[in-house]
């Protein structure tokens, strides 16, 4: 019974991963995050996947994450940069694209079928690109999760409001397709990013990463695994005992 117990639990989460990673849209059920205005910012968002990038998205991508990372990883970037090259154009990578908005005068302009393309996201050369996230429905742990690879902003933007957006629009990806947590790794010399996600957004160190698992093996490591729970059993495994206890209080 305990092994077909197992095998029942492996097929629920190959099943959720599945049907998460068929999704065409994952802004198709969260239409008021299509579009960011704040702090005079006005931006606009696009679904996209690794195996469907043209070819300058794919060197937009590298530029920017050459510009953002090559100073955190010193001098692991020239291996990492082609590790990254291969997972971004991956068929499970899932993008979330956020391009400038066409100010008031500009979208005057647009014929009816572009208007109508506005409302579901951005017409095509409507504004330069701010950034992206890259994500990825996996198992970790025998749990479902949603991994973030990457959040990568312009300079510009950045301070703006506009990570936390996007991050509050992947939980709510994660929730919907029953995730158990979202995980993202952070390089322990970007300490803006660090302080971004554990004083800011409330990430945590996760037990898998590497200093939880080993504190001598994590001091060789450059890098911690952070990690945010919707689920009890997500809860037990990537934050450990305490933090369940705390969060019950």
């Amino acid at each position: 019974m305990k092994r077909k117990e197992i095998l029942e639990k492996k097929k629920a989460r190959d099943e959720l991963i599945k049907v998460a990673c068929a999704e065409k849209d994952h802004l198709s059920a969260f239409h008021a995050f299509r579009h960011y205005q704040r702090n005079g910012l006005s931006a606009c968002l696009e679904s996209g996947r690794g195996d469907k990038l043209s070819s300058s998205l794919k060197q937009y991508i590298q530029n920017l994450l050459k510009a953002n990372m090559e100073g955190p990883y010193g001098t692991e970037w020239p291996v990492e940069e082609k590790v990254k090259r291969r997972e971004m154009v991956a068929s499970e990578a899932r993008y979330i694209f956020v391009y400038e908005a066409l100010d008031a005068s500009a979208s005057e302009l647009l014929t009816v079928s572009e208007q109508e393309r506005t409302e579901a996201g951005c017409v095509e050369g409507r504004g330069s690109m701010l950034g992206f996230v890259h994500f990825r429905f996996v198992i970790e742990e025998d749990l479902p999760v949603l991994y973030v690879y990457e959040l990568q902003l312009e300079p510009r933007v950045q301070g703006k409001g506009l990570g936390k957006f996007l991050m509050q629009l992947i939980e709510l990806i994660a929730r919907k397709n029953h995730m158990g947590a979202v995980v993202l790794t952070v390089q322990k010399a970007n300490l803006v990013a660090m302080n971004f996600y554990t004083s800011k957004l409330r990430y945590i160190i996760s037990t898998i990463s590497p200093s939880k698992v080993d504190p001598w093996l994590g001091t060789q490591k450059s890098y911690e695994i952070l990690c945010k729970s919707f689920s009890n059993d997500a809860k037990a495994i990537l934050e450990g005992p305490g933090h369940c206890e705390k969060r019950q209080k």
